[in-house]
């Protein structure tokens, strides 16, 4: 790096290290710092305008053309290389010689460019961790409200940021959803508070952030191949409650996030707040009598309660689902942490629409219904879906991401009428069928890619369903082996539900 290393204590520590140490607000000096910024997606591009803006010299470094971000950093003028392989990444960062890596989320823990900075003490930033420390460019400071878990984040970020709005705040969702964080950190206006999706990639590679309300809302295994193991998966994901300002929120059901919880170090004064749809006890949020209730912020929380919706309410707006329950549960206690009334997130649960392609009722055909449940892309996940129905013709697989499925099949075996299986791991799914669900019929999908494995995979379930089952479309797997994302995938089946419908062939 060309630096004399310094002695902090007994430990060694390089000027550049120091200087990065000391980088702690948009307002310090960020000019000459030499900053690779791996990945050109939207978060890799807010990273490396963000750093321009700052005078930091700025190297992009890509594996795939992107015509049109190539030409904006050739106007905001950061430098870029596009490398398609390991090999000449790691060139480009030996020439460039890097005092900082910024690292987009889809590089994994392993990856040889996290060993090419270990082995010459570069540090590794994401795109949360830079965030974290700039989020002070206007007198506006929001607090960060971070929610993590392997299901049911995108819809509790998207309530939470509502409910912070319905009660007056300047608040909006980004991370993983929405706006990139660092774009969001530059509106001139600023924030009182950013809700943030944090993945379990984003969560491994930050270091100083303070919440001012976290939770993970559960855990299964799920990215086991990019963290090498379900003990990594669980460390990162528990890195959401590290330095927690005001409220911990786990849930009563997991009890992996209370112990998560219990193990964290926070701020002083920070409260653990659970939510279930039980029962809750003092300091928590959950369901009696059919009405979600309040006994977290309450100040009389041991002997009384605020009401917040009905479970009747929430089905006749068609998000009444279990796992719906628990996500309104969990971004009310967020929002109640931050000082919305419950009158506020009363009203707004019942102005909320879920996004598309989770257990999206699309219709029925020949007496069956037809569920789009696409952003299911784990075993999790599916699982909410199958245990409220019965009668199930299940279109199943994708890329496994090195999860075992065959618990998942077992447990709802009893369930199911039939199976459509798709996808690269195919092999998988069907050998966990042929073992747990014998007497179930099954169909293997062959077409390779897009519109025409679920035109197949329709027909197939068409054939299988009876009238009063439910065709299901939860396939407890990504989707990049033959659809652009989940809902690439989810457009696809209810294209071909909609074709079936019309009698198209």
């Amino acid at each position: 790096m060309g630096t004399e290393p310094v002695t902090a204590g007994s430990e060694p520590v390089s000027e550049t290290q120091t200087r990065l140490d000391a980088l702690t607000s948009w307002h310090h000096d960020w000019s000459g710092l030499r900053v690779a910024v791996l990945g050109l997606g939207a978060t890799g591009f807010s990273v490396a305008d963000t750093l321009v803006e700052l005078r930091s010299r700025v190297r992009v470094i890509y594996g795939a053309p992107d015509t049109d971000r190539e030409r904006l950093l050739d106007v905001i003028g950061a430098e870029r290389a596009l490398a398609e392989t390991d090999e000449t990444q790691l060139a480009e960062l030996d020439a460039f010689d890097p005092e900082l890596i910024v690292i987009s989320p889809g590089y994994p823990a392993h990856h040889p460019v996290t060993g090419w900075a270990s082995e010459r003490g570069v540090a590794v930033w994401g795109d949360i961790e830079l965030g974290w420390r700039l989020r002070d460019k206007t007198d506006r400071v929001a607090d960060w409200i971070c929610i993590t878990g392997t299901n049911g984040k995108t819809t509790t970020a998207q309530l939470t940021a509502h409910m912070l709005v319905a009660g007056g705040l300047r608040a909006a969702p980004v991370g993983n959803i929405g706006t990139p964080l660092l774009d969001a950190l530059r509106d001139p206006l600023g924030y009182d508070a950013l809700v943030l999706e944090l993945s379990s990639f984003q969560l491994e590679r930050v270091h100083s952030m303070s919440p001012y309300a976290s939770v993970c809302l559960n855990l299964a295994d799920d990215h086991l191949d990019w963290h090498g193991g379900a003990t990594g998966y669980r460390d990162a994901k528990a890195k959401v409650y590290a330095n927690t300002q005001v409220a911990c929120v786990y849930n009563r059901g997991d009890l992996e996030t209370e112990r998560m919880v219990e193990e964290a170090d926070v701020i002083e004064g920070a409260r653990a707040i659970s939510f279930g749809l039980d029962t809750p006890p003092p300091s928590g949020f959950g369901v009696v009598d059919g009405i979600l209730i309040d006994r977290g912020f309450h100040t009389d929380r041991r002997d009384e309660a605020f009401e917040l919706v009905t479970v009747e309410e929430l089905e006749n707006r068609g998000i009444g689902q279990p796992h719906m329950g628990l996500n309104i549960l969990a971004a009310a206690a967020l929002a109640r942490s931050r000082g919305v009334e419950p009158a506020e997130i009363a009203s707004a649960v019942l102005g909320f629409t879920p996004d598309p392609h989770r257990a999206q009722q699309l219709g029925e055909w020949a007496g069956a219904r037809w569920v789009d449940d696409s952003k299911a892309t784990n075993a999790h996940a599916a699982d909410a879906s199958l245990r409220a129905l019965s009668g199930v013709v299940w279109v199943v697989g994708g890329l496994l991401k090195g999860a075992d499925i065959a618990p998942l099949v077992e447990k709802h075996a009893a369930r199911l009428r039939g199976a459509v299986v798709i996808g690269a791991d195919r092999s998988e799914v069907l050998a966990a069928l042929a073992a747990h669900a014998p007497t179930v019929v099954v169909t293997e999908v062959l077409a390779e890619r897009g519109a025409e494995v679920m035109r197949e995979a329709a027909r197939a379930a068409a054939e299988i369903a009876q009238p009063g089952d439910t065709v299901l479309l939860s396939p407890a797997s990504a989707s990049m082996d033959q659809f652009a994302d989940y809902a690439d995938r989810g457009r696809a089946f209810q294209e071909a539900f909609h074709e079936l419908a019309a009698g198209a062939e």
